[in-house]
C-alpha cells in the first residue's frame, strides 16, 4: 500500500506534469511545521519508493520517471496521461460545446463525470497543496454537472437524475445554478409545486448558512416558474425523469 507522503509526492509532481516541483515546497507539503533535521534526506527516501512503484506498473525506469532537476524534482509525463488533466480537458470541451452541439457537450461532459471514482486527492495526504487542488477538482466536478444537466435539459428528451441533483443542491446551497436547474427539471416535469418549494428551501438554506437572499437568477427561475413562462419550455412529457 502506498504511504501518505508518497502519495502526496505523487499528487504534487503529477499536478504539475514535466515542471520542477521545488524540494522546498515538498518538504513542507510532508511535514508541514514539523522539525525536520534531515528533511532532504527523508524526502530522498520517499522520492526513491514512488520510483520504485512506478517503475514496476509503467515499464519505465524509475528516475526516467522522476527526474531530479536543479533544486527539485519533475514528473516526466504528458499532461493526458494524469486524470485530473484528462478530466479538466474534457469539462472544458463539453463547456465549450454547450451553447453549440447540446447532445455532444452532454456526451463529453458524462465522459469527463464517468473519470470520478471518489473524492480528489483521496489518498495524498493533508498537506495544504493537496487540500487547495482537491476543493479546487471538486469545484471543477460540481461545475462539469452543472453543464451537463444543461445539456441534458437543452436536448430535451435525455434523462435528468433528479435525486442525484436534489442532493446536490441541498448540500451546496451557495451554488444557486443547481437549485434552478433542479427547479427546471421539475417544472418540465409537471412537477411545479415541487419547484417553487426547491426556491423556498434555497431561500432558507441561504439565509441560514450564509445571510444572503437568493441571487436575481434564482428570483427570476422563480418568478418564470409562478408565471409559466414559455421561454422554460413545455411541461408534461418533454423529459423523461429519473425519481
Amino acid at each position: 500500500m502506498t504511504s501518505r507522503r508518497v502519495g502526496s509526492v505523487l499528487a504534487l509532481l503529477a499536478l504539475a506534469p514535466r515542471q520542477p516541483v521545488p524540494f522546498d515546497q515538498l518538504v513542507d507539503e510532508l511535514w508541514g511545521d514539523e522539525s525536520m533535521s534531515n528533511a532532504k534526506n527523508a524526502l530522498q527516501a520517499n522520492v526513491t519508493r514512488l520510483r520504485k512503484l512506478l517503475a514496476s506498473v509503467a515499464g519505465r525506469e524509475g528516475r526516467d520517471l522522476v527526474r531530479t532537476v536543479g533544486t527539485g524534482y519533475l514528473l516526466d509525463v504528458v499532461p493526458e496521461s494524469v486524470d485530473a488533466h484528462r478530466f479538466v480537458a474534457l469539462a472544458d470541451q463539453g463547456a465549450t460545446l454547450l451553447d453549440s452541439d447540446a447532445a455532444a457537450a452532454a456526451r463529453t461532459l458524462e465522459q469527463a463525470l464517468g473519470m470520478w471514482r471518489g473524492a480528489a486527492l483521496l489518498d495524498a495526504g493533508e498537506g495544504f497543496r493537496c487540500r487547495t487542488a482537491s476543493v479546487r477538482l471538486e469545484e471543477r466536478r460540481l461545475t462539469a454537472y452543472e453543464d451537463w444537466v444543461t445539456a441534458k435539459l437543452a436536448v430535451g428528451v435525455e434523462r435528468v437524475p433528479v435525486p442525484e441533483l436534489r442532493l446536490l443542491a441541498g448540500e451546496h446551497p451557495g451554488r444557486e445554478r443547481l437549485s434552478e436547474l433542479l427547479m427546471l427539471v421539475l417544472y418540465r416535469d409537471g412537477r411545479q409545486t415541487e419547484a417553487l418549494d426547491v426556491f423556498h428551501q434555497a431561500r432558507r438554506r441561504l439565509a441560514e448558512d450564509l445571510g444572503v437572499e437568493p441571487g436575481r437568477s434564482l428570483h427570476a427561475m422563480y418568478q418564470a416558474i409562478l408565471h409559466q413562462d414559455d421561454v422554460l419550455g413545455r411541461p408534461h412529457g418533454s423529459l423523461s425523469l429519473v425519481g
